[in-house]
């Protein structure tokens, strides 16, 4: 469900998956609240353009969840770009998302080396 949220690239219906006073680190920005996630996803959507991404499950205790990732985008420019890193999560009692700390590295691609 997480992957077909981002994948929706809206940011509105992604944020209510969160606590209200979510915490964040996504590579060095740190975002907390819906309020800031909306703002965030809204500009990383608006320069990560053609957004498709993959999760896969890694590994889970407790109300945590370590999951990985990639995805591709396309930038400004032209330019492409594959995006490969790690999550992890916390809920809260009612299965929102408390906590998300993600660590990405970017590579840029070929158009023609895409495979999402």
């Amino acid at each position: 469900m997480a992957e077909d949220a981002w994948n929706s690239r809206n940011p509105e219906k992604v944020s209510m998956a969160y606590t209200i006073d979510s915490e964040w680190r996504n590579r060095n920005v740190f975002v907390n609240g819906r309020q800031e996630i909306v703002k965030f996803l809204s500009n990383k959507w608006n320069n990560e353009l053609d957004y498709k991404l993959k999760k896969e499950y890694w590994a889970h205790a407790g109300n945590r969840i370590a999951v990985r990732f990639e995805y591709e985008y396309r930038n400004k420019e032209g330019k492409w770009f594959r995006a490969y890193g790690n999550e992890n999560w916390e809920f809260d009692g009612n299965g929102l998302m408390k906590k998300r700390y993600a660590s990405i590295n970017d590579l840029e691609i070929n158009e023609a080396d895409r495979y999402l």
